[in-house]
């Protein structure tokens, strides 16, 4: 079995996942004050519900970026905490391959978006080739909504983590190329971080708990004032 984690968007989620990539528990916890602080507790519920101990989980997958600076934090800490105290495996996997990932058999390219700050998003391009394998298009990239209609001149699937600030504008801007997933549809499950995780797992590709860091895509708002010290 294998615990999934989603600490990269406002809507942060937790699974748990057979071999063979059947969801047995999932939930999803919408951003509060203190939501991070739930995530263990919720964990626990979900493992006890489902009738399994800490010690039938076999790996952990979590995903890695880009999204909230704070979330990817927390959920590479909290996967590497397993991962040391039960001896496991840890795979990180691209939250934007994920999310694209959500979208099978479509023949059209897919675009994810996830929320950044000052109007932007992250965004990347995926499209399925036909041995049903999500080959990546373009890399992941942070830009400002206005600017993505000259990135897309055909027919794209979108799907983010915000409908209500995202869909209307890409309706908008991207026009009659743009196929907008329905809203019950944009959020990042962690269900599907664990199944492209499980297909490197069977691999044997596993990660370095020691390397493995988030991917920001963009420097922290957050910086030294100038003239104080700063650490290595």
């Amino acid at each position: 079995m294998i615990l999934a984690l989603n600490t990269s968007t406002r809507q942060c989620s937790i699974a748990l996942l057979l071999k063979d990539r059947t969801v047995v528990a999932e939930q999803l916890m919408f951003e509060g004050k203190g939501h991070f602080g739930g995530l263990m507790p919720a964990v626990d519920v979900l493992l006890t519900g489902a009738g399994f101990k800490p010690k039938d989980i076999k790996c952990v997958a979590v995903a890695t970026g880009p999204g909230s600076f704070t979330g990817l934090r927390v959920g590479l800490s909290l996967a590497k905490g397993f991962c040391h105290a039960l001896h496991i495996p840890v795979i990180g996997i691209s939250s934007l391959r994920a999310l694209a990932f959500q979208l099978p058999f479509t023949p059209h390219p897919i675009a994810p978006l996830l929320s950044s700050r000052k109007g932007e998003v992250f965004t990347a391009l995926f499209r399925w080739n036909r041995e049903n394998e999500l080959q990546r298009k373009e890399k992941d990239n942070c830009i400002k909504l206005d600017a993505l209609p000259p990135l897309f001149t055909e027919t794209t699937v979108f799907i983010g983590n915000d409908f209500l600030n995202q869909g209307n504008l890409l309706k908008e801007w991207v026009g009659s190329h743009a196929r907008i997933t329905p809203p019950q549809c944009w959020h990042l499950n962690a269900s599907s971080v664990g199944a492209l995780a499980l297909t490197r797992f069977d691999a044997g590709d596993i990660d370095d708990p020691g390397t493995l860091i988030p991917r920001y895509y963009r420097p922290p708002e957050i910086r030294p004032k100038p003239g104080l010290p700063t650490t290595r």
